[in-house]
């Protein structure tokens, strides 16, 4: 969980909502996790808002739960280091947002998905941002 530190003064507002960005992230991905692990639970209703990532994650198989439970983890991990300002935390939000516009190219690409393409400059957009305030994080 996220507690306040002496560097919250000094925590620009957009690394702050990051850090809330990749919180809801690592719930999400959890949550998902749980749905998949345990199907017709009270959360099944979440798959209403993606239907179509519901039946993706179906055809991976049991590999989808570990893999979002993975996801979780990287956005809880990143949400950690980028609200104590840690270095490790800014190098490992560009790694997920770079995979993650990687992964939304590949749906565009693959699925003909061309709705993920959005995520694209949005990343790019956040990647910029973390490459720019560099002298915010220790280490």
């Amino acid at each position: 969980m996220i507690h306040p530190t002496q560097s919250d003064a000094s925590r620009p507002a957009g690394v702050t909502a990051l850090a809330w960005f990749f919180i809801f992230g690592a719930t999400m991905s959890l949550l998902a996790a749980i749905t998949l692990a345990i199907p017709h639970s009270p959360l099944e209703f979440m798959w209403r808002i993606n239907p179509q990532a519901r039946e993706g994650f179906r055809t991976l198989g049991f590999i989808a739960v570990p893999l979002m439970l993975l996801v979780s983890a990287a956005c809880a991990a990143t949400a950690h280091g980028l609200w104590q300002l840690h270095a490790w935390g800014r190098y490992l939000a560009i790694v997920v947002l770079a995979i993650n516009a990687i992964g939304d190219a590949s749906n565009a690409l693959i699925r003909h998905d061309w709705r993920t393409l959005i995520g694209i400059p949005i990343g790019g957009v956040l990647i910029w941002y973390l490459l720019s305030r560099r002298s915010v994080f220790a280490g």
